[in-house]
């Protein structure tokens, strides 16, 4: 599964994106967020306030909720407004 960072999640991770093979548990965004908040202090800072952050699986916009797979493309970011 690649994972992508964007804004101050990046910031937090300390890369841009990754690779991951996550557990069998992980089945959706939000088991994804609660593995990786495990995964070290830069995670654990980046998904503490999931309110906070937005996910697209395979660039469609996900919830929660979605169902995440291997092969998948995962990004996270802040929520963005338009002006």
């Amino acid at each position: 599964m690649k994972l992508v960072y964007f804004a101050w999640v990046r910031q937090q991770v300390g890369v841009s994106q990754e690779t991951v093979t996550p557990p069998d548990a992980v089945q959706t965004v939000g088991d994804l967020m609660s593995w990786l908040a495990g995964r070290g202090e830069g995670h654990a800072r980046a998904f503490a306030d999931r309110s906070r952050i937005r996910a697209a699986v395979n660039q469609v916009h996900a919830g929660p909720t979605a169902r995440v797979a291997a092969g998948d493309e995962v990004a996270f970011f802040p929520p963005v407004t338009g002006g």
